[in-house]
């Protein structure tokens, strides 16, 4: 977590500058997992998103501890609720969350509203080949 609040401090810093971009969501591709607030049923999982100016964006959080901050400031929960939420490893969970632009989403947020961060879904499938590229054979 230090190194994407890290990360995202430098993109705040110089908003312009694209190299620190991608090595923020090369970090976020480097997770094990990405966590999500589920907002369906046991039987049929949801995820949480947001609608922004350019459509929805699905909110992917780095650990639970970000993923039930984000659901309590959102008002998704009361406070003393547990949180449901579900997680998926990656790589597989970029290539579910680009298989949900076909429902609207265009983008993903990151620890949402900690940081905020986020990125089109066209830039998952780049961050998804260099993840494969780059993985110890």
């Amino acid at each position: 977590m230090a190194e994407l609040d890290r990360l995202d401090a430098a993109c705040r810093a110089e908003p312009d500058d694209i190299d620190r971009q991608i090595r923020l969501w090369q970090a976020v591709a480097r997770l094990d997992q990405w966590v999500f607030v589920d907002r369906g049923t046991p039987g049929s999982p949801r995820p949480y998103a947001i609608a922004a100016g350019p459509g929805h964006m699905l909110c992917v959080y780095s650990t639970p501890q970000r993923a039930r901050a984000g659901a309590l400031a959102g008002g998704l929960v009361a406070e003393d609720a547990s949180v449901p939420m579900f997680s998926v490893p990656l790589p597989e969970a970029i290539e579910w969350a680009l298989s949900l632009g076909e429902r609207g989403v265009v983008g993903v947020t990151l620890d949402y509203p900690q940081l905020g961060a986020w990125c089109p879904l066209p830039n998952l499938e780049r961050l998804k080949s260099a993840r494969s590229a780059s993985a110890p054979e």
